[in-house]
């Protein structure tokens, strides 16, 4: 299942939005210097120049204390010419990073981490949701993957990935099951699924024979190696599945994308277009 393509018509889709809409604008919060997160924040504003959104920089030193972060955060909430912003993770130790997100306008928190959008998330209703699962039920549609009735298998339950993918396959009707490190025969559960999300961080953690024949996997984990970046599942994988979304090239192009589409929505939402309810 190819990301990159997919990812290609979701921003030239975004960039009709943003010109319709004449102005959009992006704002990141960037605390520290964290080598990723700074290369994080760098696509963004790639990506965001890309399609016409004005992207806005914000820096602060490793040892900002919170009540600078919250500030910040404070003022971007104010400021009518930002449409949505984002504070990279991770925060430094001395910043509580939960406090943080409660503290962004749940209109402006492109991310979809702060708990009023996670809480509507789960009940069904308007507002943002983490770009990745949003990234990932994108292909699913595109590659025309059934879902209601599926089982569907999560490995991970972090609160970026796991738990918001599994609201989104509830919603679609799926049977949904997590696994974890506390898992017990982990392999016994994925070799029942449809559908096989693997989010957990871990290098080739899923192997051939934990995969159902012509089961969907979709490998959302990415460890650079010394034989270059690898995902959650073992390349010997392709040989049973019936799709798969490739590392690199699968998930990851659809994530950046679709933080330029929940950016066009909170412009929207601002200006009354669309409805948080």
């Amino acid at each position: 299942m190819n990301g990159s393509e997919l990812a290609a018509r979701v921003r030239a889709r975004v960039a009709e939005e943003v010109r319709e809409l004449g102005h959009v604008s992006l704002a990141t919060v960037l605390v520290g210097d964290d080598p990723a997160s700074h290369v994080y924040v760098g696509y963004k504003h790639k990506d965001c120049t890309e399609v016409g959104i004005e992207s806005i920089d914000h820096r602060l030193p490793a040892d900002a204390s919170e009540a600078q972060v919250l500030a910040l955060v404070r003022e971007l909430n104010a400021d009518d010419q930002v449409d949505g912003f984002i504070v990279q993770s991770p925060v430094p130790d001395q910043i509580n990073e939960a406090r943080v997100m409660e503290e962004i306008d749940p209109v402006k928190d492109v991310d979809g981490f702060s708990p009023v959008n996670v809480g509507r998330l789960w009940l069904g209703r308007e507002g943002h949701i983490s770009a990745t699962p949003l990234g990932i039920m994108e292909i699913l549609r595109e590659y025309e993957v059934q879902l209601e009735g599926a089982d569907a298998v999560i490995v991970g339950r972090s609160e970026i990935v796991g738990k918001p993918m599994a609201a989104l396959l509830l919603r679609a009707n799926a049977t949904v099951t997590f696994c974890h490190t506390r898992t017990r025969d982990m392999a016994e559960r994925t070799r029942k699924a449809d559908l096989l999300v693997a989010a957990a961080g871990r290098a080739g953690l899923i192997q051939p024979e934990m995969v159902k024949p012509g089961a969907t996997v979709v490998d959302v984990g990415i460890t650079r190696t010394p034989e270059g970046l690898v995902g959650d599942v073992d390349k010997g994988v392709v040989e049973i599945a019936g799709l798969l979304t490739p590392v690199p090239g699968g998930v990851g192009p659809m994530t950046r994308a679709m933080l330029l589409e929940n950016t066009v929505r909170a412009a929207r939402a601002r200006r009354g277009l669309l409805a948080f309810d």
